[in-house]
């Protein structure tokens, strides 16, 4: 027998229903039995996703337009004219900016802070740092493999390069390592202005970076704009899934967030008031 169209959306409906009340009773179940920091991490390692899909999102979408070519007229353009516009000092300083985003000067930045953050009992979040980079190196490697994307050669460039060219290696590490730094740090304060500084220094830090990679002539626009995409990208996955793993600790493992905690803001001083003779 035939069931009316409205009878069978009403019994998908249920069915549907009855699926995702299972699921999130069974999610509940899990977080009740939640009693340590690791195992947090595996109910809500996925809670860090959604603020990735739109990063990741967007990468794809831009290398499917760098494969078919699309972008190949627009990163020629760019790259011609700052050929056309190259300045002696620029091209000086540039070069050492863009040391900033090789692989040395990223681990070093990574082994001292990681390294404070241990010392100082922020276990986790020197733990978040390492693997948030070393996953990101890996990243990195694979997607240059996928592309293998030839590098530029509008006019001679100022280094050596010998990996392909999508995505931008250095626009990638930067915008991970630099990031998760500045993450780090702005947990560390308790005054929301130093933790907009921080987050400016290190959004122009990661900026500068892309920049010299297009104006020492090693990478086209949208190499380095997918590099810086899809590290924020990983960074902000990162993020997310600590700080859900310490909401969780909050309530049923606070032992694990002892060491976390923001340094105490120091005590303003008063006004000192001079006394007549």
């Amino acid at each position: 027998m035939t069931l009316p169209g409205g009878e069978r959306r009403a019994r998908r409906r249920e069915r549907f229903e009855l699926f995702w009340g299972l699921l999130f009773r069974g999610l509940r179940a899990s977080v009740t039995r939640v009693r340590s920091f690791y195992a947090a991490v595996g109910i809500f390692i996925t809670a860090g996703a959604l603020l990735a899909v739109a990063g990741t999102w967007a990468f794809a979408a831009l290398a499917i337009h760098v494969r078919s070519g699309a972008t190949q007229a627009f990163d020629d353009a760019i790259l011609r004219w700052v050929g056309a516009h190259q300045l002696p000092w620029v091209r000086i300083a540039m070069m050492q900016v863009t040391e900033l985003g090789t692989g040395v000067v990223v681990m070093m930045v990574v082994a001292i802070a990681a390294l404070f953050l241990w010392l100082t009992k922020h276990k986790h979040s020197a733990s978040l740092l390492l693997v948030t980079t070393a996953v990101g190196i890996l990243i990195n490697s694979m997607l240059k493999d996928v592309f293998h994307r030839t590098r530029p050669s509008i006019f001679p460039s100022a280094v050596e390069v010998f990996s392909s060219s999508f995505p931008s290696g250095h626009s990638m590490s930067a915008a991970i390592v630099y990031g998760t730094v500045a993450y780090l740090a702005g947990r560390l304060q308790e005054r929301h202005r130093s933790r907009i500084i921080t987050s400016v220094v290190a959004l122009l830090l990661i900026l500068l970076i892309a920049s010299s990679r297009i104006y020492l002539g090693v990478h086209y626009p949208s190499d380095t704009l997918a590099g810086m995409v899809i590290g924020l990208a990983w960074a902000a996955f990162c993020m997310a899934t600590l700080e859900a793993i310490q909401l969780v600790a909050r309530r049923r493992a606070p032992e694990a967030l002892e060491d976390e905690r923001p340094v105490p803001a120091p005590p303003e001083r008063e006004p000192e008031t001079h006394r007549a003779p």
